[in-house]
């Protein structure tokens, strides 16, 4: 990079705009629809806002208009044509504003006056592997709760409109609606990328340095697919990660409309779905629903099974606890979780799940969320009486979606474009099990991880499952205190390398160590590596959605908890077990010995001896705001309930806290004194 210097008159001008500049203008024409009792009786802020709404431009005849607001995540800035004029973050919040242009004309179009504001979001991509990733998790509650004040902050709103995309802006967007549950409300999902031909899929593209380091790829390969990845310039990844599966939740929780998950970005139907859910929104406000009748504990229920349908990324089971919280709706508990997905065959073949891993725009097109619901339906696993955005039941929705022309339209597309059977991407029962697939996730117990973890077991390697449908693995802990560490010793080919057989452990980054980073970069490099599949990782952090392998997270208690995960040393022997039938697994430590391993409790009571591993700290990064998140979630039932901010349980542990230190120190007064 070159260094550039500017003379003073460049930097702070020569006035030659100032001599161009107005000092006052003509104010609109019009008048405000006012009457005498709206001057008497009205808060001065409502006739201040109509003065703005003219100010603004909109016609002064019109500023009196029901009010409906537009909260998106849009990130960039576009020129007229599509040019960037400055990049986004990600292409999941580049082009949303168009689908934000098309809700707004069609509020204006119907009587309504459209407000938009914004509130931008990350992207987990760019930040893997960074500190970056510090902010990844906390930013949800943040921009929940800056949403939540900009909704508030237009006291007349009829409804919101929320439109987002990706990993952390549509849960946070969906944190902020449910928040404000006595309000009407619909969730647009910003769509995915369309894949790109002839070129490699995003998550793949993320492997690059890790395949290049060990010679599986040249340079020139690396370069030419790290540019080609995204086959259209918005839209989220096109694999079923943490923002293809919260559009998903967002369809079955009855808050977005049927079939808008997954849309292709960019396309005819994308901007058509955002015409129809401003339509849907002025359709609730006219018959006064709010998302309370909406937003049910039977609506998550529906979520959790339609979850488990699609094998859905593991990172909702912070966010769905996180959303029935926010719309005081009791949250679902790892129990929950297991019934769901004991009780739901997979039965949506994308990636990275397998077996053929389509991608997400190929779930859309062979009928997405409302052709997977017909499934569950039939296998009596759905509330149907739950009320949804269209006004009308999940019954009556599922009804009109089986016999419509979308559907049949949708279907046929896939087959004269892609070539390929809808019926092979979302398959019935009898063909799921046909065809291999079994339930996504399971979650382990055991003297590691007392509080629980999960894994998606689905995208363990099958080769390395035995015929039983059991995976089992024992090892050596390879024990590492940052995930800088970590990826360093898989790419490394020396004496330090990670090997075949070995169980690497990331300990010390869940949220008081690093924020819960997301480990992706571990996990798809050991994908992509001839001998990853014989690697398992166990962590106190996350991962993507994406991830596959065996690939054990949110390890409860973290380590900076007292979890005993965080007294790990190199050489201990760890056994995993992960019935892929049975749903069920355990993650034990063992002791030292490979010789002589111990039964789990005794082995437990020899971990509960040590003290912390040496290298498990905070990270000296951690910024404060993470930190002050860390405390907060964790007073509020840590990970397993959401990482959310219970209020009541917050204000009750801070005046314990007082109450503590306030005898502490009327106690060390009166040992003065004495």
């Amino acid at each position: 990079m070159t260094s550039s210097v500017f003379d003073l008159d460049t930097l702070l001008g020569d006035g030659a705009s100032i001599a161009q500049s107005r000092t006052s203008g003509e104010g609109p024409s019009g008048s405000l629809p006012i009457d005498a009792d709206t001057l008497r009786d009205s808060p001065s802020g409502h006739l201040f806002g109509m003065t703005q709404n003219a100010g603004m431009g909109w016609r002064a005849s019109e500023v009196a208009r029901d009010p409906y607001l537009i909260v998106s995540t849009q990130g960039g800035l576009r020129a007229e044509d599509g040019r960037p004029v400055a990049l986004g973050l990600h292409t999941g919040h580049w082009e949303i504003d168009r689908m934000v242009r098309a809700a707004a004309e069609a509020f204006a179009a119907h009587e309504g006056l459209p407000f938009s504001v914004m509130c931008s979001d990350p992207c987990d991509g760019r930040t893997q592997g960074t500190t970056g990733m510090f902010d990844s998790l906390p930013y949800r509650n943040d921009a929940a709760v800056v949403m939540r004040r900009l909704i508030r902050s237009l006291p007349t709103r009829r409804g919101v409109l929320g439109v987002a995309t990706c990993d952390k802006g549509l849960p946070a967007t969906m944190l902020a609606l449910a928040g404000c549950a006595d309000l009407p409300g619909v969730v647009v999902p910003g769509g995915v990328t369309l894949p790109a031909r002839g070129a490699e899929d995003t998550a793949m593209v993320q492997t690059i340095g890790a395949r290049f380091s060990h010679g599986l790829i040249d340079l020139e390969h690396a370069a030419a697919m790290g540019c080609r990845a995204c086959g259209s310039v918005g839209g989220g990844c096109q694999f079923l990660g943490t923002a293809a599966t919260s559009q998903v939740i967002a369809e079955a929780l009855g808050i977005a409309l049927p079939h808008s998950a997954l849309a292709p970005s960019g396309e005819p139907v994308w901007l058509d779905i955002a015409r129809r859910s401003a339509l849907a929104l002025v359709q609730l406000a006219g018959q006064g629903t709010p998302l309370s009748a909406i937003l049910t504990r039977q609506a998550v229920e529906n979520a959790l099974v339609v979850h488990a349908a699609f094998g859905g990324s593991t990172n909702l089971l912070l966010h769905v606890p996180a959303i029935a919280h926010a719309a005081g709706v009791e949250r679902p508990t790892v129990d929950d979780w297991i019934r769901a997905n004991r009780a739901t065959p997979r039965l949506v073949d994308a990636l990275p799940n397998g077996p053929r891993h389509h991608p997400t725009v190929q779930v859309f097109t062979a009928g997405g969320v409302p052709e997977v619901m017909l499934h569950l339906r039939a296998m009596g696993l759905l509330h149907l009486d739950v009320l949804t955005v269209t006004g009308r039941s999940l019954g009556d929705n599922l009804d009109w979606w089986e016999r419509s022309d979308a559907r049949r339209i949708a279907r046929e597309r896939l087959r004269e474009l892609d070539g390929v059977d809808p019926a092979h991407v979302i398959m019935g029962p009898d063909a799921a099990r046909a065809a291999g697939m079994s339930s996504a996730l399971v979650f382990p117990r055991g003297n590691l991880a007392p509080d629980g973890s999960v894994i998606k077991a689905t995208a363990i390697d099958p080769s390395v499952v035995d015929d039983d449908g059991v995976y089992r693995h024992t090892g050596r802990a390879r024990v590492f205190a940052s995930e800088r560490d970590a990826i360093r010793a898989i790419k490394s080919r020396g004496e330090d390398a990670v090997r075949a057989g070995d169980i690497v452990v990331l300990a010390g980054c869940g949220p008081a160590g690093t924020g819960m980073e997301e480990t992706y970069q571990l996990t798809s490099a050991l994908k992509h590596l001839p001998w990853g599949k014989h690697v398992a990782v166990i962590t106190d952090a996350r991962f993507s959605g994406v991830s596959t392998g065996a690939c054990i997270g949110h390890v409860g208690p973290e380590a900076l908890a007292g979890g005993p995960i965080g007294k790990l040393r190199d050489g201990d022997m760890i056994r995993i077990e992960i019935d892929r039938t049975r749903l069920e697994g355990r993650l034990d430590f063992i002791g030292p010995d490979t010789a002589a391993p111990l039964a789990p409790a005794a082995a437990a009571a020899l971990l509960a001896a040590r003290e912390l591993h040496p290298a498990i700290a905070a990270h000296p990064r951690l910024p404060a705001d993470t930190r002050l998140w860390a405390a907060l979630q964790d007073a509020s039932g840590g990970t397993w309930g959401g990482c959310v901010y219970d209020v009541g349980a917050i204000i009750e542990a801070l005046r314990a806290g007082r109450e503590v230190l306030a005898k502490e120190r009327g106690g060390a007064a009166c040992d003065g004194d004495s």
